[in-house]
């Protein structure tokens, strides 16, 4: 098997939850060696987070944490000891990078401030990620993912008219924020290398989210530029004859929903797809078709044609006259989607706990260097490796450590 792209690069991993195991995650699955550093009493908090197979909870069969966490080793180390402080400091000489979410100053009270670690370790870059950054006014904020959401402006344009936001799906702020905190780091250690020190990334996830294209940078520069909103929840109203108009809609059919995005000049490709070709040159409807209050006799074509088929069906049809429509995909829709399944997306892994499951796969394909995904770790299932490997311990050395709960 070829190595990975990341092959030989050493990733201290301090993180815990979503945002920073899925950035640890990323550079895993490429070839970083990552070392995860849990707590004794229980390990990552996402062990505990399901789902769970039968829903039966159990920290080694956490599906959050097995698809967070895969191809890293793990390390159980009580950090509150002064043996394990020592310990976290040589593994952060060994490293390239530090990837950390405490919180803001805890990283320096554990005995790894910026000295500390380019004292061990002058070239080892440091990202820090938290809720808004490592100074501010809320730096010390307590948030999840939707408060994170909120405030970084995102939630306030996923309402309809008059209604309260609705709440995107769980975790989504977490696993953007991760995954850009995987590109930053990436140029972490180049800089680092380069300048051959240490640099230094405070990312504030709050900024990751107002500066994302999911709705909040096109409102900020908007409002910059002209004080009013590019998008708004009026969106969604009706801006055309077609459903929703330019801005496309979810339309039911046989088996659910799909999405229809369809412009007026593309009326001719519309009246090909639902089978009304004589329609293409009646102008009792093309020259309607930018007035909303004309959708009634658009719905009285499209819906009955959508309610006779498939999502599949609709999608296929749509798609051979040029109309971008597509298929609502519930979950179990995307385990057997075919595109998917022909690129080969997920990969099945053996864990001892859970036995042969399908994980999500690789997030881009590289052609020289593939991703390698392997299974998560057990809790503390590399403590003797790493401490006796890397840090020249002795298998004695390891059991009287776990004596004194320093791992």
């Amino acid at each position: 098997m070829s190595e990975g792209a990341l092959e030989g690069l050493r990733i201290l991993d301090l993180t815990q939850g979503v945002a920073g195991p899925y950035c640890t995650k990323l550079l895993s699955d490429y070839g970083a060696d990552v070392i995860k550093i849990e707590r004794t009493d229980g390990g990552d908090p996402a062990r505990h987070a399901g789902p769970f197979p039968d829903d039966e909870p159990h920290p080694e069969r956490s599906g959050l944490f097995l698809d967070l966490n895969t191809g890293k080793r793990s390390l159980t180390l009580n950090l509150k000891t002064e043996s394990g402080q020592r310990i976290l400091r040589r593994l952060a000489a060994w490293s390239d990078a530090v990837v950390e979410n405490f919180r803001p100053g805890a990283l320096a009270r554990l005995g790894l401030s910026d000295e500390q670690l380019a004292e061990g370790n002058p070239a080892a870059a440091l990202v820090s990620i938290s809720n808004f950054g490592q100074h501010g006014p809320y730096r010390d904020f307590e948030a999840d993912d939707m408060l994170l959401y909120a405030m970084g402006g995102g939630l306030a344009v996923t309402a309809y008219p008059g209604r309260e936001p609705n709440r995107p799906w769980l975790y989504a702020p977490l696993f953007l924020a991760g995954a850009m905190a995987a590109s930053y780091s990436l140029g972490a250690i180049t800089a680092s290398v380069r300048l051959r020190r240490g640099e230094r990334v405070d990312i504030s996830i709050q900024e990751m989210l107002a500066c994302s294209l999911d709705r909040a940078t096109q409102n900020v520069m908007a409002h910059s530029y002209g004080g009013e909103l590019f998008v708004t929840e009026d969106c969604n109203l009706r801006a055309s004859a077609f459903p929703n108009g330019v801005y496309g809609g979810q339309l039911p059919c046989k088996d659910g929903y799909v999405n229809f995005l369809c412009y007026p000049y593309w009326w001719d490709r519309f009246c090909r797809m639902v089978g009304r070709e004589d329609l293409i040159d009646d102008t009792s409807y093309s020259d309607n078709l930018l007035d909303p209050e004309f959708g009634p006799q658009i719905d009285a074509l499209i819906y009955p044609w959508l309610l006779e088929r498939t999502k599949i069906e609709v999608m296929d049809a749509a798609q051979a006259q040029g109309v971008p429509v597509a298929a609502l995909n519930t979950t179990e829709d995307l385990f057997a989607d075919r595109q998917l399944r022909a690129r080969g997306y997920f990969v099945e892994l053996d864990h001892p706990e859970t036995g042969p499951r399908e994980y999500p796969g690789a997030q881009f394909k590289m052609s020289e260097t593939p991703a390698s995904i392997r299974r998560a770790p057990l809790l503390g299932e590399h403590t003797m490796e790493v401490l006796t490997g890397l840090l020249d311990y002795t298998p004695e050395d390891v059991s009287i450590l776990r004596q004194r709960d320093v791992v």
